[in-house]
């Protein structure tokens, strides 16, 4: 154990104009974990919601938040311990291969 992974979701109430018909950042975030909660061992993973619109005062928050803007990033994007893996509509299974490879546990 301890392998203590951090998942970090930056979205907006607003649905990102290219990806309109897709589901909300909090929709997403939401559906990320149960889908992960459904697949692996969650006890050492921990999930974090940013409303780029209204970011924590916290300088890594901050920074992310202004790339996105400045890059005009697909929101919602998903972190796995700070290494960007989804822009947009995120991928299960991208995301899926992204928590073999800490090697978190799957459920039995």
């Amino acid at each position: 154990m301890g392998k203590n992974l951090q998942i970090t979701v930056y979205g907006a109430e607003q649905i990102c104009a290219s990806c309109v018909g897709a589901p909300g950042s909090k929709d997403t975030y939401e559906w990320l974990q149960a889908a992960i909660g459904r697949k692996y061992v969650a006890d050492d993973i921990m999930y974090e919601y940013i409303d780029i619109d209204n970011p924590p005062e916290i300088n890594k928050h901050q920074d992310f938040v202004k790339r996105i803007f400045d890059e005009d990033l697909f929101y919602p994007i998903v972190l796995v311990n700070e290494e960007l893996v989804a822009e947009g509509i995120p991928r299960l299974k991208t995301i899926y291969k992204e928590l073999d490879k800490h090697g978190i546990d799957l459920q039995l």
